[in-house]
């Protein structure tokens, strides 16, 4: 049963799963008010959330970008709902169900991508890199912040089918692969942030 339960985490469903990214708003907000200030954005921003789960950080990111637009994809359509609930307020946000290795967005539409906590569930890294990358307008720049950093940890990976954690440096070597420079990688005991920019 808990088993069962925590794949929510992965993928939130039904009613255990909009328990879960209410949650997630709540306990993964630590992190993010760590974060965030990492993340220059200006305030006519245009930015993408991927893996917007409840959509706490498109609102947090929507009051830090008065004058621009912040969309949000998730491939649950029950984050997808819940993130369109919280932010129905603004006129400056679109949720969309959708893959990170497969965005529905055109070339250089944005100026800044951001991923909290959903990396450890992307199936192909450099597939979707290689899709934030191609989204990003030159000098734009990929923010992508998580709670665990140690590989070697398996308690949650044994327990959540598909779940991958990875270093932070790991990561960072990653992200030059797939050409991203310069790499900043930004640490906090388990927690990390990454800045990531699309070179001009």
């Amino acid at each position: 049963m808990l088993r069962k339960l925590l794949q929510n985490t992965r993928r939130p469903q039904g009613f255990w799963g909009r328990m879960m990214l209410r949650g997630m708003n709540r306990g993964h907000k630590p992190l993010s008010d760590w974060a965030m200030p990492h993340l220059p954005l200006s305030p006519d921003a245009r930015v993408l959330d991927v893996g917007c789960g409840g959509g706490a950080n498109i609102a947090v990111l929507l009051r830090r970008c008065p004058h621009g637009r912040v969309d949000g994809l998730d491939y649950s359509p029950e984050s997808v709902a819940a993130s369109r609930r919280m932010n129905a307020a603004s006129r400056r946000c679109t949720v969309t169900e959708g893959d990170v290795g497969a965005l529905p967005y055109e070339d250089g539409s944005y100026d800044a991508v951001t991923a909290f906590e959903t990396i450890y569930f992307w199936p192909d890294l450099p597939r979707a890199f290689g899709e934030i990358r191609r989204v990003l307008r030159p000098g734009g720049r990929f923010f992508l912040a998580g709670e665990m950093n140690d590989p070697s940890s398996t308690f949650w990976t044994d327990r959540i089918d598909g779940m991958t954690i990875y270093s932070g440096e790991d990561l960072r070597r990653r992200l030059e692969a797939a050409g991203f420079a310069p790499v900043t990688l930004y640490t906090r005991k388990t927690w990390f942030c990454l800045l990531a920019e699309k070179p001009l």
